[in-house]
């Protein structure tokens, strides 16, 4: 298979790699050529570092680098099977591209968005043929996370659906297949994940090393909430979080949080600039980073109080996810513990802490707040009442 890449960045790099080792001839599109000489570089690196580990051999990194040309010209991608964008997140250079690409590619030629939010239908819109569309989403980074969310547009015709399913997995990634919603599965189930760790720290019950400790002692998180926020940057989760709340028709369950939006505007990033949450010394480890003696009983009481309000919206919202039919349960489980790691699929987790303790949890918080915020689904509310579980 032919497959063209758009973007020599982290994400590009990255799928170009994947494709290559499965085989393909892949051909990585930038048109500034430094990025490419960066791209190629990155990919040296990355491939001896593998073959230091015992992953593969020499003869594999050669045969790896042989299937990638770098190419400064969009023309170049004419003869691709599959075309996957990973530019920046802007819908309208993201179309512009997508028009002038299939004026050269053939006519059953897959042009696929690596978007993590954005609308697959609007991108899809700006294409002669929109059938052939569809969103490809990696994780970063991708040649390691195990996740690829497909995301057909309502314009995809189920032959391209079919045949990006079978190709992904063929490069031996997990798939999950979500609707076209704001977020798709994961940045849309995950926002509870930071949202209520930040309500809770500004609402003054507990500051950001209690939250994450809590979140990783008791619910097996390899990183708290500020941690991975720090991780991402905190200009890249607080847009994320804009967005999904904007696309959502400004839901509260979605609303951003101005702790957030300060760290943000006053270049406080995380691990990129120093400075987040926590301080950074130059190699990326937190600064005096204390752990919370959590002994005795009431600051025992308060991390399990912490862990269960972050928990139960989370599975809140992978149950709403269910409800709306974004995707199934067994991709929705998929999606959190290959996607972004979690320790377990919430809707199994909320098989094990019980249905009736996710509802009364929920009834609980929205009696005390009286916001639409804590709403619990629909789902949660009639499988409680059927006594029914999401894995039988």
């Amino acid at each position: 298979m032919n497959v063209g890449i758009i973007g020599s960045g982290t994400m590009g790099g990255g799928i170009a790699q994947v494709a290559a080792t499965a085989g393909c001839t892949v051909k990585l599109y930038d048109t500034n050529q430094e990025a490419l000489d960066k791209a190629k570089a990155s990919l040296e690196k990355i491939l001896s570092r593998l073959i230091e580990k015992g992953r593969i051999d020499t003869e594999e990194k050669k045969k790896i680098q042989s299937n990638i040309s770098y190419v400064d010209s969009l023309k170049a991608l004419a003869d691709s099977n599959l075309t996957i964008e990973a530019i920046v997140e802007n819908i309208d250079i993201k179309k512009k591209v997508f028009s002038e690409l299939e004026s050269y590619v053939v006519d059953d030629c897959i042009i696929a968005s690596n978007t993590s939010s954005l609308s697959i239908a609007s991108i899809a819109s700006s294409l002669q043929k929109p059938e052939r569309c569809i969103g490809i989403h990696f994780f970063n980074p991708a040649p390691l996370m195990k996740l690829v969310e497909i995301i057909p547009a309502v314009q995809t015709s189920k032959a391209v659906l079919d045949k990006s399913v079978e190709t992904i997995k063929s490069w031996k990634k997990t798939v999950a297949v979500a609707k076209d919603t704001p977020g798709f599965i994961v940045n849309r189930v995950a926002r509870p994940f930071y949202g209520e760790a930040l309500r809770i720290y500004e609402e003054g019950i507990a500051d950001f090393e209690t939250i994450d400790y809590s979140l990783k002692t008791l619910g097996g998180f390899r990183m708290g909430p500020f941690e991975l926020m720090d991780f991402i940057g905190n200009d890249v989760n607080y847009t994320v979080t804009e967005t999904v709340f904007t696309a959502f028709y400004f839901d509260p369950r979605y609303k951003p949080s101005f702790t957030q939006k300060r760290l943000s505007e006053a270049g406080y990033l995380g691990r990129k600039s120093g400075k987040g949450y926590y301080d950074y010394d130059s190699s990326g480890k937190i600064i005096n980073n204390c752990h919370p003696e959590l002994d005795s009983r009431s600051h025992q009481e308060l991390a399990q109080t912490i862990f269960n309000r972050v928990l139960v919206m989370l599975i809140n919202e992978a149950a709403d996810a269910l409800f709306l039919n974004i995707a199934s349960a067994e991709d929705i489980d998929n999606a959190m513990t290959k996607g972004v790691n979690y320790p377990k699929g919430l809707l199994a987790w909320a098989d094990e802490k019980g249905i009736d303790w996710c509802v009364a949890k929920l009834d609980e918080l929205y009696n005390e707040y009286h916001e639409d915020r804590y709403r619990c689904s629909p789902l949660l509310r009639k499988m409680n009442k059927e006594n029914k579980t999401f894995f039988n």
